[in-house]
């Protein structure tokens, strides 16, 4: 516990507990140890990441989503309508979408991501829950899904590019910069969203997608130029922030 405390775990007695579990022997205790004192994030030392009461499976190489994307599923439960086609997008570890699936096991769930890694990890994390497919956003998915999908709940990259720098060594470091790189003021991919997904939506689908409170009104407008309406909602405990853009007009497929 000590040498976790002297690498600055905050948490030293929980994470010390965690990796003793994890542990096989002693040897395979100190191998774990000296990982984590590198930085290496605790989640993918351990295999998976708390996630809603969830055990999710983590891995190197992909993103390990945090507390405050929990609240993507809090507001995606809101607007779900019975047997609902939902996509989880950018998926990563596929988090969000075992989370839908273990709350609303009515729905049909799909998930993508850019990322091999990710979507291998995905895979087991939604194995007879969803289908999981490999590609650059909504051109991962299958021309059958056009115009079907009713929430689309995303977490894109939304840093931009020059904070990077600043972020911890646990993700700056150990994460693929590919997870977190949102462009030059972090939006790039929330425009692109804005712009493809009314072809991908049922009329009046939605989509949610997290972003940063400092960005939010400028989200917003991107979807509001695309011809979504849209509406924010704000979690304190968590210092989360979800922007819902409900499809408005008809979008020629």
């Amino acid at each position: 516990m000590e040498r976790l405390r002297a690498v600055g775990c905050v948490f030293a007695e929980e994470e010390a507990g965690l990796l003793e579990e994890a542990a096989g022997s002693s040897s395979d205790l100190e191998l774990l140890l000296r990982r984590r004192e590198t930085g290496e994030p605790l989640e993918q030392i351990l295999g998976w990441v708390a996630f809603r009461g969830l055990r999710v499976p983590v891995a190197p190489g992909v993103f390990v989503p945090r507390v405050r994307t929990e609240w993507l599923v809090d507001c995606a439960l809101e607007v779900l309508s019975d047997g609902a086609v939902v996509l989880d997008l950018c998926c990563g570890s596929g988090a969000l979408a075992r989370s839908i699936a273990e709350e609303r096991p009515d729905v049909r769930l799909l998930a993508a991501d850019l990322s091999p890694a990710a979507v291998a990890c995905a895979r087991r994390t939604l194995a007879g829950r969803a289908d999981v497919h490999e590609g650059d956003l909504f051109d991962a998915l299958p021309a059958s899904e056009r115009g079907r999908i009713d929430v689309v709940v995303v977490n894109a990259p939304y840093v931009p590019t020059a904070a990077i720098a600043l972020m911890p060594p646990e993700a700056r470091v150990h994460e693929p910069v590919l997870t977190l790189d949102g462009g030059a003021d972090g939006l790039a991919l929330h425009r692109r969203i804005a712009q493809e997904a009314g072809a991908w939506l049922a009329p009046h689908g939605v989509v949610v997608i997290e972003v940063g409170a400092d960005q939010a009104a400028a989200s917003a407008s991107a979807f509001q130029a695309a011809g979504f309406a849209t509406s924010l909602h704000h979690d304190d405990d968590r210092e989360a922030t979800a922007l819902e853009a409900v499809r408005r007009r008809t979008t020629p497929l």
